[in-house]
Parts: structure tokens; C-alpha cells; sequence
């Protein structure tokens, strides 16, 4: 007897791994936009929850940023029901905020996921990121020159976000969509060329790939998951500093940060700032090296002013941060 073809075997085995990680009494979702990443994920879910005893629904988000968003989310629904998933939940939301459309989108989508997720916890959400996204998001982050951790992409595993595919290739993932017998949407967002996503996956990739030659995208992805573990290593070890240099008096203790490897104090630094509420969309790398200076180069500076109207200045030994 024949198995499966070989990308829905692949697909399904990846969301197979998952689903026995999970405690058994989790409900998995499936974040589905109708296109063929996400509904390939979805189908794959359908076939595997039941033989594993899972309890398996799917969230479709309506972002309302393009005429017949209502509409599309509910045939996206449909099809997802037709796949035997439930619950199937249709949130509608508003985009609005700092960052541009991209960015505001999908806060506005992870604030409606993470609702569905409380709505049915223990639950688990699957997104259907791929190694082509993964690529994408390194080099997005690369451009915007934010460190190791923007250049190590996004987890394959959290405490709610599972991303089963990130290790499958985009054509691998779209072959076994239409293999399933599922019919995806194309969102023409993903073509428009006023989104930086769209540019990096159409031009900048393709312009990588031929100056460099084929395999820069695996390169890229494999270059984010080594990054994601020394990156979570300097978090930890940063924590650690953080509470040594934690005063008494409030604040950070001078001592204790200057005897501190820089990548660990400015790590320090930068989620002390985030604490006393500078926004994390705001807060660049230029503030985090200007408080840097604070325990460095210190000349009697005054403060330094912080996104979000935060400051930060040294005073008897500590860096101490006021509204």
C-alpha cells in the first residue's frame, strides 16, 4: 500500500512532531488566512489530530483592509469546517498603530490569535511560516540593523506559537496544498511592492540567489536557527546580570554593569528601558548605545532622552529611569 506524496507526507510528519509534544489535553489551532501555506498546515492538522487524540480547530483573522475581507474570511471558515476542524473562529479586527501597515496587521492578528488561544486553553496555535519566511525575516531584519536577535527569525517552538513548517521549503508546502486537493488564495498583498515583505521575497531573494547562487534561502534560515540559540544563551546569562546589578534604591548598579561583557549590559540596558515603558517599536539601537555611554563614558552627562517619554540618567552610582 502506498503512502502519501512525498510533501503532504512531509507536511504531515512535521505537524505530527508537534501535536506529540504537546500535553494531551492542549486544543490546537491552526492560523489560516486561506492561502496555501496555512491551508496546507490546516489540512495536515485535520489528518493528523484525530490519530493522535487531539481536539483540533482553526482561527481565520479578517484584517478588513481589502474589499470582501468579511466574505473571504467566512468562505476560508467553510473550507477549514469542511475539513472536519472545529472550533472554527472568524475574528475580525482594526489595523491601526505605530509602524506601518505590516507591522500594525499583525499585531492586530497575534492579539486575536492569543484571544482565541485564552478563549480554549490550554491551547496551542500553529502558524504556517516556512523556511522561504524564515529567509525573509532574517534578511528584513538585517536590514534594520537590530542585532542578533532580530537576525535569529522566529521560533519554530514557543508557549503558544508553534510554527510546525519552518523547516519545509515554500514550493515543498504549496505542492502538498494542492496535492490535498485544497484550493488557496493568493492575498495580492503578498505582490504589492509598497510592502517591505513583498520586496525581500520578490526582488531581494531572487537577486541574492542570482549573484550568489542556489541555496541562499536554507543558508539564511540555518544561519537564524544558530543565531536564535547564542542569542538565547546572552538572555539568560543577561537576566542573571540584571538581578546582580538590580539596587536597592531603584535602578542599576554602575559597578555591576561596567564589569559586564557588553552584549550582556546592553541587553540589560535596553530591557530596563522596555520596563519603564519605552515602546518596543520605538526603542532603537542608537537609545540602548547613548545609555551604554551612561556607565562607559561617563562625563556628567544629564539624561538621555528615551522613546515614549522615558529617561534615562546616571545619578550616586546608578542608572536610574524616570517618566
Amino acid at each position: 500500500m502506498s503512502g502519501p506524496p512525498p510533501a503532504v507526507a512531509a507536511v504531515r510528519s512535521a505537524v505530527r512532531r508537534v501535536l506529540r509534544a504537546l500535553p494531551e489535553d492542549t486544543t490546537v489551532l491552526v492560523a489560516c488566512s486561506g492561502g496555501a501555506d496555512s491551508l496546507a498546515l490546516a489540512g495536515a492538522l485535520a489528518f493528523e489530530a484525530p490519530r493522535v487524540g487531539r481536539t483540533a480547530g482553526a482561527v481565520t483573522v479578517d484584517h478588513g483592509l481589502q474589499e470582501g475581507s468579511a466574505e473571504r474570511a467566512e468562505s476560508v471558515a467553510g473550507t477549514l469546517r469542511g475539513l472536519g476542524l472545529a472550533p472554527v473562529m472568524v475574528e475580525t479586527v482594526r489595523v491601526t498603530g505605530a509602524g506601518g501597515p505590516e507591522a500594525a496587521a499583525r499585531r492586530a492578528r497575534y492579539r486575536a490569535l492569543n484571544a482565541a488561544a485564552r478563549a480554549h486553553a490550554p491551547a496551542a496555535v500553529l502558524l504556517g511560516h516556512t523556511l522561504d519566511d524564515q529567509a525573509e525575516t532574517v534578511l528584513l531584519g538585517l536590514a534594520r540593523g537590530s542585532g542578533a536577535r532580530s537576525l535569529s527569525g522566529m521560533a519554530a517552538r514557543g508557549d503558544v506559537h508553534h510554527r510546525p513548517l519552518l523547516e519545509l521549503d515554500r514550493a515543498t508546502v504549496r505542492r502538498a496544498c494542492l496535492l490535498m486537493g485544497l484550493d488557496p488564495w493568493e492575498d495580492p498583498h503578498n505582490h504589492d511592492p509598497r510592502f517591505a515583505r513583498s520586496r525581500v521575497r520578490h526582488e531581494a531573494l531572487p537577486a541574492l540567489e542570482k549573484a550568489l547562487g542556489p541555496g541562499i534561502t536554507a543558508a539564511l534560515a540555518r544561519t537564524a536557527g544558530m543565531l536564535r540559540d547564542d542569542a538565547d544563551a546572552l538572555d539568560a546569562l543577561a537576566v542573571e546580570l540584571r538581578e546582580r546589578a538590580r539596587s536597592d534604591g531603584g535602578g542599576l548598579d554602575v559597578a555591576s554593569l561596567e564589569r559586564a561583557e557588553a552584549a550582556l549590559r546592553t541587553r540589560v540596558l535596553r530591557a530596563a528601558a522596555l520596563d519603564a515603558g519605552c515602546p518596543a517599536t520605538d526603542l532603537a539601537a542608537r537609545h540602548v548605545r547613548e545609555l551604554d555611554r551612561l556607565v562607559t563614558e561617563w562625563r556628567g552627562q544629564s539624561h538621555i532622552d528615551l522613546p515614549g517619554g522615558v529617561r534615562g540618567r546616571r545619578a550616586a552610582g546608578r542608572i536610574l529611569f524616570e517618566r
